[in-house]
């Protein structure tokens, strides 16, 4: 398994992401190695990142309304961007509630 497709993730949402380089060529435990757990984001600061793409968002939408945006495309890109940047926290957070939950079950 290559895992070269996975520094292509990082830039979709500032600050969350895996470093690519260092990573290409590895594959298996020694991929799972070069990622340590302690070098992500906190959650709670990507949350906020999330909700200011969110915000910028927003203030474009309510200028393409008020026809004060110049160009749409402006707002169609921050509109993906802030999408994205929510599926992808929520994906997280999916993964993360799993894996309480699983460890949950094992210690019963």
């Amino acid at each position: 398994m290559n895992i070269d497709a996975i520094g292509s993730v990082t830039g979709l949402v500032p600050g969350i992401g895996v470093q690519g380089a260092g990573l290409q060529g590895l594959q298996g435990a020694q991929a799972a190695q070069a990622v340590s757990p302690t070098s992500g984001l906190d959650f709670a600061a990507a949350i906020d990142q999330v909700q200011g793409l969110q915000s910028q968002s927003s203030a474009l939408a309510v200028k393409a309304v008020t026809g004060d945006l110049d160009d749409v495309h402006d707002y169609t890109i921050a509109s993906s961007q802030a999408a994205v940047a929510l599926e992808l926290t929520a994906a997280v957070r999916n993964k993360a509630v799993e894996a309480f939950t699983e460890i949950m079950r094992m210690q019963a």
